[in-house]
């Protein structure tokens, strides 16, 4: 029997965490180390995108998040950034088959309107190709960052305080939450970043304040789903206190 088989017969089904969100780290160095450019480092870690994805699926996680492309990835060499483009644009036409067999149903979150038009228009279409599908959503973070929702969030209200749609004492966390691009989808419980970075690099800064942080050496091409249920086994194995006592968790 496989490693992951192994693996994936310890998870306990009934202790899922319901959303894993991934900091898809070391792409680059990946391919440095390989002696290639930075790109094949973004194009080999397509594998670990369709393993991960169709194993949280499998497994019965409901929502998965992955942090394709932060606001400040826009700063980045003109040449890696137009051929991570092109390279969304290709990955997201070859998978919506294969999303649609496994039920998968695709997400994007981020500031979306910063997309080159022609991948967004891809974007858009593919959400509506897969809008049907309830397995599981998959979630892009695109032109995204915390404080970016944060800040839009914070706008929204603000306007909507202004127009007398909203009193200020109404607000509270609940209703921050609503107000976020993650609305429709419960708070991460299981955070994952591969590379051996241990930082949020400002992904989903209000959402994971009670997440278990995962952190791995492993590059994330190298990232399969044995390396996916290692991380759910170790988030099994912890107490979840939400600050109160264990005793107090335990009755």
């Amino acid at each position: 029997m496989e490693l992951k088989d192994q693996l994936m017969q310890q998870i306990d089904r009934d202790r899922l965490p319901q959303h894993i969100a991934i900091i898809m780290d070391g792409n680059g160095r990946w391919a440095k180390e390989r002696g290639k450019q930075r790109l094949f480092g973004h194009q080999s870690a397509i594998q670990s995108v369709r393993e991960v994805s169709e194993a949280s699926a499998e497994i019965g996680v409901k929502y998965l998040t992955l942090y394709a492309f932060s606001t400040e990835n826009w700063n980045r060499p003109f040449a890696e950034v137009t051929g991570l483009m092109s390279l969304l644009a290709t990955t997201i036409r070859n998978e919506v088959s294969t999303m649609n067999k496994n039920s998968i149903k695709l997400n994007a979150i981020g500031d979306l309107k910063n997309l080159p038009k022609a991948n967004y228009d891809q974007l858009m279409q593919a959400l509506e190709d897969t809008s049907h599908n309830t397995r599981m959503m998959l979630t892009l973070a695109l032109s995204y960052s915390g404080r970016w929702d944060l800040k839009q969030a914070t706008q929204r209200i603000a306007q909507d305080v202004a127009q007398g749609k909203l009193q200020p004492e109404a607000i509270d966390d609940a209703m921050i939450s609503s107000y976020l691009s993650t609305a429709n989808m419960p708070d991460p419980e299981l955070l994952i970043r591969t590379s051996g970075e241990e930082r949020i690099s400002n992904f989903l800064l209000w959402q994971i304040a009670y997440s278990e942080l995962y952190f791995t050496p492993k590059y994330w091409p190298d990232f399969r789903k044995a390396d996916l249920y290692e991380a759910i086994l170790n988030y099994q194995h912890r107490e979840r206190r939400f600050g109160k006592t264990s005793e107090q968790v335990t009755k």
